[in-house]
């Protein structure tokens, strides 16, 4: 196990990796399933959005890296999101260094290379505020 937080909610609904790095894809995918939720990954946002538009389970959750092969890159793709699905998070990821001006709130906005406790305390400020978490 990676983390070990004490009293964090077990998470539901699916989280969507959108990232084209395979060991970065991978990596991210463990850390998720280690909150306890479902992760479905991606390689490009093209695949999905398809995936979002068909599935009829919940998605609590979008992690994007912003450049992902395929006609939408991965903010592109956060956009649309949030606007079909404002109920659903947003978690944007590069590489690329992005002016925090161009991630529009509510979008979490982080920097690669990410810790994994960086990683967790976003996935946790978007998707249980309540929960008590030490920022290092």
């Amino acid at each position: 196990m990676i983390a070990n937080w004490e009293g964090m909610r077990r998470i539901d609904g699916e989280i969507l990796i959108i990232e084209d790095d395979p060991t970065l894809r991978r990596i991210t995918q463990h850390i998720v399933e280690e909150l306890g939720a479902e992760a479905v990954t991606f390689e490009s946002a093209d695949d999905a959005l398809v995936y979002l538009l068909q599935s009829s389970k919940h998605c609590c959750l979008v992690i994007a890296d912003y450049g992902v092969p395929g006609q939408l890159n991965g903010m592109e793709l956060i956009r649309l999101v949030r606007e079909k699905w404002p109920f659903v998070k947003t978690l944007l990821m590069s590489g690329y260094e992005l002016l925090p001006a161009t991630v529009s709130a509510p979008t979490v906005y982080l920097q690669k290379p990410w810790t994994i406790n960086e990683l967790l305390v976003s996935i946790a400020d978007l998707l249980q505020p309540d929960f008590p978490i030490q920022k290092l």
